[in-house]
């Protein structure tokens, strides 16, 4: 191994400044190892690449445990290998044994400060959770200009387009929407998005009901719409073929899980819906 200023090796004299020291300025991962340890061998071109992935934002400190036994003693290592994360001089996380590169890659992430992405992505979430629509459409737009945009970004456009009458722009983005873990939201969104789209044969009152339902979540009375949705399904639960069900889970996922009226709607639907 190469050392730099991001992978060294470390002994007893050197670890409080090269790692409690160092560890105020950036996370530092110490990797207890031996000659010995087959694991070890695995594991440390793993943990090498990621050092040199993230470009400075972490630091790797290797002790030899056979020739610091001390620190092995001090820090209660019993399994080789052994990684233990300290930032700003104290122990943050840590695990034993070998790992898989996905694990690794997860225990590196909780480490690594926020990126402008993340930082925009919480901004523009924020903005949701208040239902600033406007705002929040324009984060997300912005960061849709980045190569690397995730699919959240996608679906938070989709969810402030809807509320401002912008229902054919999210209808599209929802169509193509990526494979991810935000699939399974955007699905519930679909089917809202699909009826707004969709001009609807007015022959009874629950028709009109249900039209006008869909009008009130374009002009962001989103609660207003859930009611006239509980109504409807009160009278008819499997009205439109259970799509007023669908369109009221899409409109809770505009309103948001953390909205505290969240639960008492989907509540109501349950009584209606079971009883």
């Amino acid at each position: 191994m190469v050392s730099s200023e991001f992978i060294l090796n470390v002994d007893e004299n050197s670890f409080e400044f090269e790692v409690i020291y160092y560890s105020k300025n950036i996370p530092v991962l110490v990797d207890f190892w031996a000659t010995w340890c087959q694991p070890c061998k695995v594991l440390d071109p793993m943990l090498e690449s990621v050092i040199n992935e993230v470009d400075g934002a972490l630091r790797l400190a290797k002790v030899d445990v056979d020739a610091n036994s001390k620190l092995g003693m001090q820090y209660q290592v019993r399994t080789l290998p052994t990684v233990i994360a300290f930032q700003n001089g104290t122990i943050v996380a840590e695990f034993s044994g070998l790992i898989s590169q996905n694990q690794l890659d997860e225990f590196v992430e909780l480490l690594l400060p926020p990126s402008q992405i993340d930082l925009d992505l919480e901004k523009g979430e924020a903005f949701l959770k208040f239902h600033d629509w406007k705002q929040a459409e324009s984060v997300f737009r912005e960061l849709m200009r980045s190569e690397d945009c995730p699919p959240s970004a996608f679906l938070g456009l989709a969810k402030s387009l809807v509320p401002q009458g912008k229902s054919y722009e999210a209808l599209t983005i929802l169509k193509n929407f990526p494979a991810s873990k935000e699939y399974r939201m955007a699905e519930a969104l679909l089917p809202l998005t699909v009826d707004l789209n969709s001009p609807i044969d007015i022959e009874t009152d629950l028709d009109a009901a249900y039209t006008n339902s869909l009008k009130l979540v374009t002009r962001d009375n989103l609660l207003a719409a859930l009611d006239g949705l509980l109504d409807i399904l009160n009278v008819d639960k499997n009205y439109r073929k259970g799509k007023a069900k669908l369109a009221f889970l899409g409109i809770l996922e505009l309103l948001g899980e953390k909205d505290p009226k969240s639960s008492s709607y989907r509540e109501e639907l349950s009584n209606i819906l079971f009883k």
